[in-house]
Order: structure tokens, then C-alpha cells, then sequence
């Protein structure tokens, strides 16, 4: 196993449309165990695979985030196929450290996707869970947290960002 490379916005790949997988191989396999490290070692309760420069349909996710990774879920072709109620909560993203924002999402969600095995799942969640499952599928579809907030609060961000990322190339210059 490896760590990858986490892709940050505005990277390109962040934007792409996962494409489903067809079938699990070995570089599949691969994929998840070094997504699975990754998202641990980052550290954060979820990463898709478009984080990490592959737009395939693929999460991991460990809201527990014990000692042990009892809560460990892989999902590849994930969809929501209902979802109810609305919630609101502060959400941050490993493609955008450092910020964080209240989104509004589904308080629950049913989601159905195949296991890392190629066996069909379906997951019943509330609470974080819910969440962290709506913002990784987000993901899948090029969609940021950042979208569902409102146009006030990105354009903020937005300016803030590009200070943020004009201020990490001045010190970068200076360092040579």
C-alpha cells in the first residue's frame, strides 16, 4: 500500500464525472487499499477516488475513526436512492484544507453500491454518516461542498482562496 496524492480545488479532477467501474481487478484493489491509507493517514473520515486523481466510482469512509477500522466502508457505483429530511452541518474536505462551511443536506439517505468484493450493499444512514456519504458521492459527481453553500459564502471563499493560494507562491519564490 501506498499514499496518494490528494488532489486540491481548483484541480480539474475535482470537477471531472466519476465513470462506474465495470469490474473489480487488481489495480481496483489497489486503488482502495491506497485509498483506505490515505484517508487515514490525511486524516479525514472519507475520500472518493477523483481526490486522488482517478474519476472512477469509488468511496471509502470511517466516520467511527477508532483505533481499529471497525467502521470501514468501501463502495464502488454508489447512488442515493432516497433521502429525506434536511440537516445542517459545518463540512470540510480534504481537496480544500483548511476551510469549512454549514451545508444543508438530507438528514437521512439509503445508498446502494456493490462492496469491495462485487457484492451488492445497501446502507440506511443518518447523521454523519449521511453526510459524509451525500459529500463523497458529491465528489463522484464533480461536485464540491463549496456548491451547496450560499453564493455570498463562495464568492468569500473564492477571493479568500486565491489571497490564501497568491500568499503560498510569494513564500514559495522567496524560499529560492
Amino acid at each position: 500500500m501506498s499514499l496518494l496524492p490528494i488532489s486540491i480545488y481548483p484541480d480539474p479532477v475535482l470537477r471531472q464525472k466519476a465513470a462506474r467501474i465495470e469490474s473489480i481487478d487488481a489495480s481496483i484493489e489497489r486503488l482502495i487499499d491506497d485509498m483506505i491509507e490515505t484517508m487515514y493517514e490525511a486524516p479525514g473520515i472519507g475520500l472518493a477516488a477523483n481526490q486522488v486523481g482517478r474519476p472512477v466510482r469509488l468511496v471509502v469512509l470511517d466516520v467511527e475513526r477508532g483505533e481499529e477500522s471497525s467502521g470501514l466502508i468501501v463502495l464502488i457505483n454508489p447512488e442515493i436512492v432516497s433521502a429525506t429530511g434536511k440537516t445542517k452541518s459545518e463540512e470540510g474536505c480534504l481537496s480544500i484544507p483548511g476551510y469549512f462551511a454549514g451545508v444543508t443536506r438530507c438528514q437521512e439517505v439509503v445508498v446502494q453500491g456493490l462492496d469491495r468484493r462485487g457484492n451488492p450493499i445497501e446502507i440506511a444512514a443518518d447523521g454523519l454518516l449521511a453526510i459524509a456519504l451525500q459529500h463523497e458521492i458529491d465528489h463522484l459527481e464533480g461536485k464540491l461542498f463549496i456548491d451547496r453553500i450560499s453564493a455570498i459564502s463562495r464568492d468569500i471563499f473564492k477571493r479568500r482562496w486565491k489571497k490564501k493560494r497568491e500568499e503560498r507562491t510569494e513564500s514559495e519564490l522567496c524560499l529560492d
